[in-house]
């Protein structure tokens, strides 16, 4: 996937974007970071096509997605779950575009739901759940039409600090599992320590209107331990970019 020369503006004029450029290789969990403010849940709104453009183009597989697609699908801060669904019934919502036959929409619902470690739990309904549990049928739906990226707007945000933990612990397997059609996550966080404990490549936003001021190849191998040296220097090096103080990487 390619972001290429996006500008974007709201209606009043105040611009937003300038000149924005990702290149995302295939396999990569990808993060946003940048101040409060900068632009990135809107930056991820446009690589889904859900708001155009002023100028410039985003890329899937060398051709410009111009309109909602299935192949992109999107996790939202606020756990989204429908009440008076089950969470099968949840997870089915987001099939009922596509054209399978219903014994494969079953299939695909059931596969979801395993996938983020919900196998035996299809019957339940939202409030039987915990906060975690309802976030993984959240990302179970937008896996289920077998998408090639994935949107992921602070995930993580709603979630206690312990919850979210485990469901870090568990996310980048669940995502990159090898069943799963996925090409590329990209996430927008404001929590830098998930930021380096997930994430391949980390771009910086920053400045107004808002730039891609830096990139940073984070190639810690996993699982990723937060007291390591290592980690706290990516840490180190991300709050540099984001307060204009560039650290370096290795000494």
């Amino acid at each position: 996937m390619e972001v290429v020369g996006l500008d974007f503006s709201y209606d009043n004029g105040y611009k937003v974007f300038q000149d924005i450029n990702l290149t995302i290789e295939p396999g990569k969990f990808v993060s946003i970071v940048g101040p409060s403010g900068v632009g990135k849940s809107t930056l991820l709104r446009l690589i889904g096509a859900f708001l155009s453009p002023e100028k410039g183009k985003v890329l899937l597989h060398g051709k410009p997605v111009l309109r909602p697609t299935p192949l992109i699908s999107m996790v939202h801060q606020s756990i989204v779950t429908f009440p008076w669904m089950t969470a099968k019934e949840n997870v089915l919502l987001s099939l009922k575009t596509r054209t399978f036959d219903r014994d494969k929409m079953e299939d695909a619902a059931s596969s979801a739901l395993d996938m983020v470690g919900l196998q035996g739990f299809e019957d339940l309904y939202p409030k039987e759940m915990s906060g975690g549990m309802r976030q993984r049928v959240a990302i179970a739906r937008s896996l289920a039409g077998e998408p090639n990226i994935l949107l992921m707007d602070e995930p993580f945000a709603h979630l206690d600090e312990l919850t979210a933990e485990g469901l870090r612990q568990d996310i980048y397997n669940i995502l990159f599992n090898g069943d799963a059609t996925l090409e590329n996550v990209i996430m927008v966080s404001h929590n830098l320590t998930e930021v380096v404990e997930l994430s391949d490549v980390v771009y910086i936003l920053n400045n107004n209107p808002a730039t891609i001021v830096g990139r940073i190849d984070i190639t810690m191998p996993r699982p990723r331990i937060h007291r390591d040296p290592e980690f706290d220097r990516y840490l180190d090096v991300l709050y540099g970019y984001l307060t204009k103080k560039k650290g370096v990487l290795n000494e």
